[in-house]
């Protein structure tokens, strides 16, 4: 008996250490529990059967009760074969919308030009300054957020090693803010709170265990994002999902955020989630959605063997910010087996799950990318993803081109409908020039105008000069009675050579806040 009981102590001090190391989802339709009913019940046979006991009913009823949720009830209630329009519904109503309609243009100086990797490399560099720093921490993902009407990448600072956190269980010395539109503007913020749990920390203060120890053992989360509030303050912002196809069927149900310095824990639905929060739908659950609404379209059979109408996503996801704040994934979607072209494009909110699809045939991200960088084949640059925007009315890759060192070269504008409209530029005002010009060539100036914010506008010329940059003579114009400054070629017009201080012109251009505002039409009167 004695030697029973010391075994039995043993298991339980083992199965109380693999709990505390593990941390499973106690429910039996995750995988992690019925793992571990089976174990135990397996033990409690290998004990029995040495003690030579007559009594192993428990264990074999342990045994069968974790492999019957481990492997009878996920065969019969997770596969697709029966249940695809289920699988194919879980993005929800899919809306067929249109592009100039819900992408209005963009100013040119909110163009998203840092990428993820690059916000890495300006972040290591900026901690790499403060040697005490740089010894005692390493900077964590960068996630891009809209802060305070403006894009940034923003990510924490993270214990380095085990005898790092021991020495500074206070938690790490804040986080680092890079624009997402300037490579120039970095920040390292410590004032607004240390990074104390975080999943470099350990025993309490590791951030999945402080969650699972505060009354979330049942509740399952992904997605650890890093953000930080209106006011600066971090937070960690994780969404909460549930099967809802047997064991298969992840879909996001709310959000946890926990202070980064504090612990404070606090639970949202989708709804009550803080307007701050940029993300809750992950991007590996949208892919997976949307996947299977193209290729459910008309059934599993269908799927396999004739794949009549399947569709499916491009390679590459990316996240996009709407004029109205919003943030959404975007991602082209192509037909089975089309390596070079989509059909059209997806935008899948980040908070609400909304999707809409466009269709607008086109180049492929990739192709898009092959495409800058042929252009420019002599300089071996790397394209970086191409993010889309509405340029002059049309939707347009716009990606930058960096060299060997990660540094960023040029830009590139090209055209989603036809990749070999495209302009390449060391910066987007001489990119957008180039990409106006390629589009010229294939559009009227109407058709390139139409959908945009035109502003037409008769007055007087009060002083005008010309520059030649690249071989290129660009004209400079100040109107009386007006403070922007215009600038065009002669590849508008002709006339503005022609054009003196005193003549009377119309012109048109975008509307923008900008103080150097392009022409795109002119006529002298």
């Amino acid at each position: 008996m004695k030697v029973k009981v010391i075994l039995y102590s043993i298991m339980a001090l083992i199965c109380a250490g693999i709990f505390y190391l593990v941390l499973p989802v106690v429910n039996f339709m995750f995988y992690g529990l019925p793992l571990f009913v089976l174990i135990i019940g397996l033990i409690i046979l290998i004990i029995e059967a040495e003690l030579k006991s007559r009594t192993l009913l428990p264990g074999i009823i342990i045994s069968i009760l974790g492999a019957f949720f481990l492997f009878i009830l996920p065969f019969f209630t997770t596969p697709q074969l029966g249940r695809s329009q289920k699988y194919r519904a879980l993005i929800g109503t899919v809306v067929e919308s249109d592009f100039s309609q819900d992408i209005t243009p963009i100013d040119i100086n909110k163009i998203r030009l840092v990428d993820q990797s690059m916000a890495s490399k300006l972040g290591e560099k900026t901690i790499g300054q403060d040697p005490a720093l740089g010894s005692s921490s390493f900077v964590g993902e960068f996630n891009i957020q809209k802060y305070k009407g403006e894009l940034y990448w923003v990510a924490p600072l993270l214990h380095r090693s085990f005898f790092k956190w021991l020495s500074n269980k206070e938690g790490a010395k804040g986080y680092i803010m890079v624009s997402a539109t300037n490579p120039q503007e970095i920040r390292l913020v410590q004032n607004k709170g240390r990074i104390k749990y975080q999943k470099n920390a350990f025993f309490k203060q590791d951030l999945k265990r402080h969650i699972y120890t505060h009354g979330f053992i049942t509740r399952s989360f992904t997605d650890y994002t890093f953000e930080i509030d209106d006011n600066g303050k971090p937070y960690w912002v994780l969404s909460e999902f549930k099967k809802t196809i047997g064991y298969s069927g992840k879909d996001i149900v709310g959000t946890i955020i926990v202070d980064a310095d504090t612990g404070e824990i606090n639970s949202y639905t989708i709804e009550e989630t803080p307007l701050w929060v940029d993300r809750i739908q992950p991007e590996d659950f949208i892919i997976r959605q949307i996947n299977d609404w193209g290729k459910y379209n008309k059934g599993f059979w269908n799927s396999v063997f004739a794949e009549e109408g399947v569709l499916q996503l491009t390679p590459g996801v990316s996240l996009v910010y709407g004029d109205d704040g919003s943030s959404n994934w975007y991602s082209g979607i192509s037909s089975s087996g089309s390596d070079e072209s989509t059909i059209g494009f997806t935008l899948i909110n980040t908070r609400t799950k909304n999707a809409k699809f466009y269709k607008q045939s086109g180049a492929t991200e990739t192709a898009a990318m092959s495409s800058a960088e042929g252009k420019v084949q002599e300089k071996e640059y790397r394209a970086t993803f191409p993010i889309m925007y509405n340029i002059l009315g049309k939707p347009t890759y716009i990606l930058t081109l960096k060299d060997k060192g990660g540094l960023i070269k040029m830009i590139a504008m090209v055209s989603v409908e036809d990749y070999t409209l495209l302009g390449i530029g060391d910066d987007t005002e001489e990119a957008l020039r180039n990409y106006k010009v390629a589009l010229m060539g294939k559009f009227a100036n109407a058709d390139i105008q139409e959908g945009l914010d035109i502003v037409r506008l008769t007055g007087i010329v009060e002083r005008i000069n010309s520059d030649i940059m690249k071989g290129t003579s660009f004209y400079y114009l100040r109107l009386k009675n007006f403070s922007k400054t215009f600038t065009m070629t002669s590849q508008i017009s002709k006339e503005i050579i022609l054009t003196l201080p005193g003549d009377t012109i119309e012109i048109g251009y975008e509307n923008t806040e900008s103080d150097l505002v392009e022409i795109n039409s002119f006529t002298l009167k």
